[in-house]
């Protein structure tokens, strides 16, 4: 008669973590490749100017009004990229007073093209106070060193 001896296996304390470095480095790959397609605004050539950068509240919304050197007015509700479509000068009125009924604690910021027309701005101004804004902000890059 033979005894048999069976051994204790000691449960195993690592972990085989090879599989996951290859996972992320896929999604490392999958992120750099389309970060740079995710296009989140109007493309706009910002001003210059030589202000401290403004004191936003991150928790708060923000609503972004934007102004191209052609004198298009977009307003930043969701839609990204190619789905934008230009706005109206009135009917942005009309839009931006609803937003602000809707959520009176939202912060209105402009972000105007360099080479758009001044009047155009101007009236941009006046339809934002007529529609509630007491004091947008206007987006800047900051100045450079000459």
């Amino acid at each position: 008669m033979e005894i048999i001896v069976r051994k204790k296996r000691k449960p195993m304390g690592d972990i085989n973590v090879v599989p996951y470095i290859d996972v992320m480095l896929v999604l490392l790959i999958v992120f750099m490749v389309t970060a740079p397609l995710m296009n989140q605004g109007i493309e706009v050539e910002l001003p210059q100017a030589n202000n401290e950068p403004l004191d936003l509240d991150e928790n708060l919304e923000t609503l972004v009004v934007s102004i191209t050197s052609n004198g298009d007015y977009f307003l930043s509700i969701g839609a990204t990229g190619e789905d934008r479509q230009s706005v109206p000068l009135e009917t942005l009125g009309v839009q931006v007073g609803q937003i602000l009924s809707a959520n009176p604690t939202i912060q209105v910021l402009v972000e105007g093209d360099a080479a758009a027309n001044w009047g155009a701005m101007i009236n941009l101004i006046t339809v934002l106070q007529q529609a509630g804004v007491s004091n947008p902000n206007f987006i800047t890059q900051p100045l450079q060193s000459l």
